[in-house]
């Protein structure tokens, strides 16, 4: 089974100006090397037959021939190999020339696809050779003994994806022939190109073919000339690169004297999955001109044999990496500022009310107020800060949120709910020592209540602090601490959460209040229901009841972003976290994530506004609509198959 991915390369051969047979010879070796690494689709450069600095020689009819019979030769060669296989070279179309791509696979030659845009500025000066596909009316060629369908609106379908063809600068132009291909139906472009080096140009290559499939919604596979190609003014290092959707998957050396070969695997699964969603996509086809009706060319099967993945998947999808992510942070953290300006702006609330535990969540909500107050010019006196110590909570996170809430300059109000609880036990005649859901969310609803009546006598709002994570889970307290006027953590994933609280202390907050919230960071999650151990710590620890976060977070990336089917995001959990976690410990809280997520909907219907942060969210105003009571049963009779 390979879920979707479709393995693909590029390569860089070694070539001789001019000399078929050696380049042919390279062109061979490195298709037989990646039909044994399981490629199933291969593109090399524009021109790799012959190279593309012949100049005048393109003009030769000894050169033309040569090719050819160097096609024919690889032709041959490659005839028991699956592997499809995309070469460049001139071929004659009714005494033209065109620069051309020539798709193979199994000794026949499927199609051919002529450039269109000619570079004639500058070092480039084609026009001067070829004949572009604009001034072509033939729809079919005579090559290699075969009446081969020839075009720039063919596509290729295989047994698990459609792929287009653009050649070089085909992909500069105003409008690239890709877009057209990906709104007809192509899920990966290659494009063989011939690419000189010049300073600067690499990076704004790069950011074409991030662009250019991300506007399609594709994957894009780039081969550009290599050594050997450099003569005379120009220079060529040699790109190899893989983009899927905007995100590079894979790349080579420059400048490298070797041939090489450059393998990822492009989820077609996911692009699917987004073209779906992305309705702009769908809309878009109504622009292709009723004349380009796309011709389809059906490939023999390829045998991707067993998946054996090369690309990597982030444990953490919701946190970036490297230096992204302070930037990430910040933007994530003014987000949430500027949404709660705009509320307290507009319903003009004198006082924000935060229940403050010690715990991650109600630090970030804090930490967003006070700096929305500082930003609109209000008193932090006007944050009130309500901590309400219950059976279980302990010295750590009573002490922490005490600290920070004094080094923040907040108002600080403290109130047992202790002994409000005993009584109401005794009201509904519950017994205090049986520590059940009834002794949890009796806590959780009186700490919202007095919450709510403070923010009436105050004249304000009370701040919602509950996270993604929690509400995908519907870990939270129906009416308790699942109720709020404006929760500002509603999309904030707790594997982020976690990042935030650490930026804001590295960059927003004094020294004080620095060292209180790495140590809020260090705590382990808790809702700190049920009373402490012997020795005053945490018994009741979250990740040990519903499972780790960092795995729940990661199935709901998958899940709600892509849609996959629990199938592959268990493969790619146990491909993620294959140092963390062993297979039936995924699978385990796989099953919980499922059965949590359809069964707790009927929270997430009624939420409270908060602003959209990521790419996910679950508002039901917004991008989540689930009935409530949908059957999880397809989805959980999978995990137990798998």
């Amino acid at each position: 089974m390979n879920y979707g991915f479709v393995k693909v390369a590029a390569a860089v051969p070694r070539v001789k100006i001019a000399d078929c047979n050696f380049n042919a010879k390279q062109l061979e070796s490195l298709i037989a090397v990646a039909d044994g690494k399981g490629v199933q689709i291969i593109t090399f450069p524009e021109m790799c037959i012959t190279a593309y600095t012949c100049g005048d020689l393109f003009g030769q009819q000894l050169l033309l021939e040569e090719a050819e019979m160097a096609l024919m030769q690889i032709l041959n060669n490659t005839r028991q190999l699956d592997i499809i296989s995309i070469l460049g070279m001139p071929v004659i179309v009714n005494s033209t020339v065109i620069n051309a791509a020539v798709v193979i696979q199994k000794g026949k030659v499927l199609g051919v696809v002529p450039k269109t845009y000619l570079p004639n500025y500058k070092e480039f000066y084609e026009q001067r050779w070829f004949t572009s596909a604009l001034q072509i009316a033939e729809t079919s060629v005579r090559l290699c003994g075969q009446i081969i369908p020839m075009g720039t609106n063919l596509l290729f379908e295989t047994s698990d994806t459609i792929f287009g063809i653009e050649i070089c600068e085909d992909l500069w132009s105003t409008i690239p022939p890709s877009s057209t291909l990906a709104l007809q139906g192509a899920e990966i472009i290659f494009n063989l190109s011939a690419d000189n080096e010049g300073i600067g140009k690499n990076s704004y290559l790069r950011s074409l073919i991030s662009q250019q499939s991300a506007r399609c919604i594709s994957g894009y596979v780039f081969s550009s000339c290599g050594f050997g190609e450099s003569t005379t003014d120009v220079v060529f290092a040699g790109n190899g690169l893989i983009y899927e959707n905007g995100n590079q998957l894979a790349h080579n050396d420059r400048f490298s004297f070797e041939e090489q070969l450059i393998i990822s695997e492009i989820d077609v699964e996911y692009l699917r999955a987004e073209r779906r969603i992305n309705t702009t996509f769908a809309a878009s086809k109504g622009n292709i001109p009723a004349d380009k009706k796309p011709v389809r060319i059906a490939t023999e099967f390829v045998n991707s044999k067993e998946l054996n993945l090369t690309r990597t998947f982030k444990r953490h999808p919701f946190v970036p990496q490297g230096a992204a992510l302070n930037e990430r942070c910040e933007e994530v953290f003014s987000i949430q500022v500027a949404g709660l300006a705009q509320r307290l702006v507009h319903t003009g609330a004198k006082t924000a009310v935060i229940g403050i535990s010690g715990g991650l969540d109600s630090t970030l909500a804090l930490l967003v107020c006070v700096k929305t107050f500082d930003k609109l010019g209000l008193s932090r006196k006007n944050i009130i800060g309500v901590t309400m110590p219950g059976f279980g909570t302990t010295n750590r996170t009573y002490h922490n949120a005490i600290s920070l809430m004094n080094s923040l300059g907040i108002t600080l109000r403290e109130i047992s709910i202790k002994e409000a609880c005993i009584q109401h036990f005794k009201d509904i005649n519950h017994d205090i020592n049986v520590h059940d859901v009834t002794y949890e969310n009796a806590q959780a609803r009186e700490r919202t209540q007095i919450l709510m009546d403070i923010a009436n006598q105050t004249g304000g709002m009370v701040i919602g602090t509950g996270d993604l994570s929690e509400l995908a889970l519907g870990w939270a307290t129906y009416n308790g601490d699942h109720m709020s006027m404006y929760g500002v953590n509603g999309s904030i994933p707790k594997t982020l959460v976690k990042y935030l609280v650490k930026w804001v202390a590295e960059n927003e907050v004094d020294e004080t209040s620095c060292i209180t919230l790495l140590d809020i960071v260090d705590t382990p999650i808790s809702p700190e229901l049920i009373p402490a151990d012997e020795n005053g710590d945490i018994k009741q620890k979250t990740e040990d009841l519903v499972g780790p976060y960092e795995l729940h977070d990661f199935f709901l990336y998958y899940f709600m972003r892509f849609g996959f089917r629990p199938s592959k995001i268990f493969m790619l959990a146990s491909l993620a976290f294959k140092e963390v976690y062993d297979e039936e410990t995924i699978k385990k809280w796989l099953l919980i994530f499922f059965r949590r997520f359809f069964n707790q909907q009927f929270k997430r219907s009624c939420l409270p506004d908060g602003p959209k942060v990521g790419s996910i969210s679950i508002s039901p105003r917004g991008d989540w609509r689930m009935p409530s009571d949908a059957s999880a049963a397809a989805w959980l009779k999978e995990i137990e198959k798998e």
